[in-house]
C-alpha cells in the first residue's frame, strides 16, 4: 500500500508565526485579495499569508500552466523569491497578507527556509512514479498542509480542480479524474461536495 507519509523529513507544516523571532503581524501593513485575484508583481516586498491559500505558477510557450507551489497561513510568497519568468501569484481563496519590506525579511528566516523545503518536497513528488503514487503523495501533501481531521479521515479543505492537479503533476486531467475514481472505488478517499477526504491510515491505498 502507499504510505500516507510525505517524502523527506521537513517540518514546514509548523506555522512560522509561532516563532518568537517572527515579525508581529499587527505591526505590519495588511492587504486583502479576492479569490482568483493576482497579487501585484512587486520586487520590493514579501507577502506573509495570514489567511487563505495561494498558488504560484508559470506557463510554457504554448500557454500550458505549470504550478510551482501551494501556500497557506504562515508562508512567505513574493516575486523576490523566484527567478522563473513569467511568474504569477494567484489567490485560490480570499486571502489576507502582511506586507514585509526588505529590512524585515531577515526576521522571518524560518519562513524562508520553509519556503525552500516545501518547494523541494513538491518537486520530489512531481517526479515520483507511477502516476498513481504521484497523485496519492500529492493528496497527502495537501492534506498535511490544508487538511483538518473529520470523522471519516482528513478533509483537504481546499478546492483544487482536476485540471490544476494535472498541471502540478505533469499529466492529463483525464488521468487525474480516472485515478481519483479508482481511489474512491478502493475507499481510500471520500468525496465531500467539492472537497476530498483522505481515509484513515488503515484505509491507505492498496497495490
Amino acid at each position: 500500500m502507499y504510505s500516507t507519509n510525505r517524502p523527506g523529513n521537513s517540518n514546514f507544516s509548523q506555522n512560522p508565526n509561532t516563532n518568537a523571532n517572527s515579525t508581529n503581524s499587527s505591526s505590519l501593513p495588511q492587504r486583502l485579495f479576492t479569490r482568483r485575484e493576482v497579487i501585484p508583481p512587486r520586487n520590493d516586498v514579501l507577502w506573509r499569508i495570514e489567511r487563505g491559500a495561494i498558488r504560484t505558477l508559470t506557463w510554457s510557450e504554448d500557454g500550458a500552466f505549470i504550478t510551482l507551489g501551494y501556500w497557506g497561513p504562515g508562508d512567505l510568497v513574493g516575486y523576490p523569491l523566484s527567478r522563473v519568468k513569467p511568474y504569477q501569484i494567484e489567490c485560490l481563496t480570499s486571502v489576507e497578507v502582511s506586507v514585509l519590506p526588505p529590512q524585515m525579511w531577515q526576521q522571518d528566516v524560518e519562513a524562508l527556509i520553509s519556503h525552500i523545503q516545501q518547494s523541494e518536497e513538491l518537486l520530489s513528488i512531481v517526479h515520483r512514479k507511477p502516476i498513481s503514487l504521484r497523485l496519492w503523495q500529492f493528496l497527502c501533501w495537501l492534506g498535511e498542509k490544508f487538511g483538518r481531521e473529520v470523522e471519516q479521515g482528513k478533509l483537504i479543505d481546499l478546492n483544487v480542480t482536476h485540471q490544476e492537479m494535472a498541471e502540478v503533476l505533469n499529466t492529463t486531467r483525464v488521468t487525474v479524474t480516472r485515478l481519483l475514481q479508482q481511489f474512491e472505488d478502493e475507499q481510500n478517499i471520500v468525496r465531500h461536495k467539492r472537497r476530498i477526504i483522505l481515509r484513515l491510515p488503515n484505509k491507505a491505498v492498496k497495490n
